[in-house]
């Protein structure tokens, strides 16, 4: 594809090849959609829980997990349905997105979240701008994050280059199932975490705990990429 691949990264093969100006507003649309879930379900589900944190968390779950399905079905085309800086990193260390375009993808997923954050609070009555105050802090915590975004590209890799068709599922059962085995409940995104410091709610995470959490996804993501490059690679034929 011309321009050194840009027109090719996706988590589905894109049906057309679209403007960036229209990638940009898929990424930010779908980022924004992403955290209106996410923040939205958090509220929903504790809301009607009655204090059970296990009952509200699934809600939570199984919220984000069906959602990731349908966002990314309906943007994977269109943008590639990235929704992640995380994911971005990736496709642009494998030149399948050039890195004018790649940090533009991250400005759009960051903007897109915030005020994904603050159509949530719209919904629910909460004050839309408001910060966390739930401390997620630790060593623990922050493995989790590697893991959960270590796992998280290795089901992007491994899905588009065996069943690409399958992506959208496979993504959304992923961080379902990450939601429960780590105990970070699996951000696995820096967009998601910026945005996320950003609620006083049941799925906020406070800001000094960010960038732990950031640098923690980005290592994951790196690790990744770099051990599935090699991974997936076919043997030569001669």
């Amino acid at each position: 594809m011309p321009d050194g691949g840009e027109l090719t990264a996706s988590l589905e093969p894109p049906l057309h090849a679209f403007s960036a100006p229209r990638r940009l507003v898929g990424e930010a649309l779908g980022t924004g959609l992403l955290l209106a879930i996410v923040i939205g379900s958090g509220i929903m589900g504790e809301r009607l829980a009655g204090g059970n944190v296990a009952i509200a968390l699934l809600g939570n779950t199984l919220s984000t997990g069906a959602g990731l399905v349908v966002l990314i079905t309906m943007f994977g085309p269109l943008s590639g349905a990235h929704f992640n800086p995380a994911v971005t990193l990736v496709f642009a260390m494998r030149r399948e997105i050039g890195w004018g375009l790649a940090g533009a993808y991250v400005l759009a997923q960051l903007l897109g979240g915030v005020f994904g954050v603050w159509g949530a609070h719209a919904m629910f009555a909460e004050p839309i701008f408001q910060l966390s105050a739930k401390f997620r802090d630790g060593p623990a915590q922050a493995f989790a994050e590697f893991v959960a975004t270590f796992g998280l590209i290795a089901a992007i890799l491994s899905s588009i280059r065996f069943r690409p068709e399958a992506t959208p599922m496979i993504v959304g059962l992923y961080i379902t199932a990450a939601y429960w085995f780590t105990a970070s409940t699996s951000f696995a995104n820096p967009a998601v975490t910026v945005a996320r410091s950003l609620s006083n709610t049941f799925a906020g995470i406070a800001p000094s705990s960010a960038p732990m959490f950031i640098v923690a996804q980005l290592a994951g993501a790196v690790a990744a990429s770099v051990l599935f490059a090699w991974l997936l690679k076919e043997r030569a034929t001669s």
